[in-house]
């Protein structure tokens, strides 16, 4: 999706007539809802740079200029594109960041990594040659066409801002590896900027280059589970950008620092679904055990541990993977600094305490924290789905800072689930009460979501989706009791939907690979066997224990089924103190459902036990002027 689109001639018209960012902010406005005064300055002052870099008979009139690009399966977007013809009538585009910095200092002991000034304070932060590298490789990974169609990509930044001084960090050797395949250019250097364009775009494509790239056939999603071996072998397999590339090298420096000079740390990494946990989690994992390190990759569900060991079993012994990846409750009795690292992924659904019994440890976030010299907890406090569930960020401060550790917190946003739309999931938490979005019906997404009438035809839709590559699974909230366990009678089903003759079974008896199981489309899942994983559909059974009245969005934990152990002790305590157990049990629901609904990397299709529930959402999608239920 574009912003803005026109020829060279066009874009020079409209910065002269002072319109450009008018326009900018009605076609933003319009699919993003609000946009910000800063947002709008800034594009203000770098167009005009852009004008005079432009300004020249070099670069021909009806080559193709692009604002705000959002590159598919992420939420990041390319400032500037100009696209057209090389010297050899070749589709050529180059990609350009656009800084208002106008300051920066060097960050010697960190891949990529530089210090500059966001709202006052210095802040770290990618190098910007590392950013718009990471942008057009990003490109290259996602649309097919740029390989089928030869399209040469060549991006650089320009900070016009910024006066370059001799020997700067910005241009620092040990940036060369990135500045070398992505320049940089800065205040002053307009005419070689315009150079470097001219180089590579000489005349009109006729938009051709700009069209394949917007519109052309996207590459199957890479998922995690898919991409673990090779990762494990020590190859790249996702690109990690601006947020993530912070997280990685905070947590490479202070592993360093726990491990060399025994100063106890432990990092907090808060995101959402989609922001790229897990896959910085694997990639932590792999890159410190090859230093020599003893680490750990630590989850309470096993579900993910499963699937990634089966993908491991392919080339590695079990020993070597039964010592990679940990439930949370084995560390009990372990030494203080017993261990190197300990990698938390999913570390919202910590226990207090372990074992099949419930009957071992204190409490499973100070066991951890004792146990390595460096720990790193990526937490997201909405995805709780059990009354169990009790990680969260104040209490591993709290151990923390009782055992002398040093604590750093640090956020993710970047979205690569979902479509790279930030817009559905707050789309998602505002339709569900989980908190209220600002503009919730005014974000746009590019996300496949439907809902529907019949299940049978939503579950057709998921079987043809799972027809690709095996990456399409059917989920629901848990209000069906398991009554097919233990039974050889293929007839006997869980899920019942007796006005629409449905009827399918619990997952359960492949609990622990549903995720990649060739038959497991038969099936549906549950959050236990799906949080912590990603497909490219779900299509989602939403049961009675979530329904709409008059009054809003309205949970009932009494529909959930007697086999659901997420409201365990719900009964017990809503005879003490009903309001805080149905507060406690409305929340976990309604994570549930967040959590289900952000499983899909490309689309999500649902059908509602609740007739008024599936026209609630179908208003609220309505909103949006998409095609939405079927």
């Amino acid at each position: 999706m574009i912003i803005y689109e026109s020829t060279k001639k066009e874009f020079m018209y409209n910065v002269t007539r002072s319109t450009i960012v008018t326009i900018i902010r009605e076609v933003m406005q319009a699919k993003h809802g609000k946009v910000g005064q800063s947002e709008l300055n800034a594009w203000e002052n770098s167009l005009k740079d852009m004008f005079i870099v432009l300004s020249s008979d070099e670069i021909d009139d009806d080559i193709t200029v692009a604002i705000e690009y959002k590159i598919p399966a992420t939420n990041r977007r390319i400032d500037f594109l100009i696209t057209g013809l090389d010297q050899s009538d070749q589709l050529s585009v180059v990609i350009i960041e656009l800084k208002q910095w106008s300051e920066l200092e060097l960050i010697a002991d960190e891949d990529a990594m530089v210090l500059t000034k966001f709202n006052g304070k210095l802040s770290r932060t990618p190098h910007p040659s590392y950013q718009v590298l990471t942008y057009a490789n990003l490109i290259s990974q996602y649309n097919e066409e740029v390989e089928k169609e030869n399209i040469s990509l060549f991006p650089c930044a320009y900070l016009h801002n910024y006066v370059k001084q001799e020997d700067d960090p910005l241009t620092n050797f040990v940036y060369h590896r990135y500045t070398d395949e992505a320049p940089v250019f800065t205040k002053g250097d307009a005419v070689t900027l315009r150079n470097f364009i001219s180089q590579y775009v000489k005349k009109s494509d006729n938009k051709k280059s700009l069209y394949l790239i917007d519109h052309g056939k996207l590459r199957p999603s890479k998922s995690l589970q898919d991409a673990l071996l090779s990762m494990i072998k020590g190859n790249e397999e996702f690109y990690m950008i601006d947020e993530q590339k912070s997280v990685y090298e905070a947590a490479l420096k202070m592993a360093k620092r726990a491990c060399h000079y025994n100063e106890k740390q432990v990092l907090i990494v808060e995101g959402g679904p989609g922001t790229g946990k897990s896959v910085l989690s694997i990639n932590l994992l792999v890159n410190l055990t090859a230093f020599g390190w003893m680490c750990q990759y630590v989850t309470k569900n096993s579900a993910p541990r499963e699937v990634y060991a089966s993908y491991l079993q392919k080339e590695h012994k079990q020993s070597f993977i039964n010592n990679l990846f940990k439930g949370s409750g084995v560390y009990t009795e372990s030494e203080s600094n017993q261990f190197d690292c300990l990698i938390v992924d999913e570390a919202h659904r910590l226990n207090a305490k372990s074992g099949m019994f419930k009957n071992k440890g204190e409490n499973q976030i100070m066991e951890i924290i004792n146990a390595s010299k460096f720990s790193v907890f990526f937490i997201d406090e909405y995805q709780k789905i059990s009354t169990s569930d009790i990680g969260n960020k104040a209490d591993i401060k709290k151990y923390a800072k009782s055992m002398g550790a040093k604590v750093v917190e640090m956020q993710l946003d970047s979205q690569f689930r979902c479509n790279g739309s930030d817009g559905y999931l707050a789309w998602i938490d505002d339709v569900l009460n989980i908190r209220s979005t600002a503009n919730a019906d005014s974000y746009d997404f590019e996300y496949d979501i439907r809902i529907f009438d019949d299940p049978n035809r939503m579950r057709d839709e998921i079987y043809q989706k799972n027809q690709v590559n095996n990456k399409a699974r059917l989920v629901a909230g848990y209000c069906w009791n398991w009554i097919s366990k233990g039974k050889d009678n293929k007839d006997v089903h869980d899920i019942v939907i007796p006005e629409h003759h449905f009827s399918m079974s619990w997952n359960l008896g492949n609990s622990s690979t549903w995720a990649i199981d060739t038959e497991s489309v038969e099936q549906v899942g549950c959050i236990h066997t799906s949080q912590g994983l990603e497909f490219e559909y779900v299509g989602l059974i939403i049961g009675a224990d979530l329904r709409y009245t008059e009054d809003g969005i309205v949970t009932d934990p009494f529909q959930r089924a007697q086999t659901d152990k997420s409201l365990s002790g719900f009964k017990k305590n809503y005879k003490v103190n009903p309001s805080e157990a149905l507060e406690q049990a409305d929340q976990i629901i309604k994570n549930t459902y967040r959590t289900l609904m952000s499983r899909g990397m490309k689309g999500c299709y649902i059908y509602c036990v609740d007739p008024a529930l599936s026209t609630y959402l179908k208003k609220r999608l309505e909103l949006k002027e998409v095609i939405t239920y079927i």
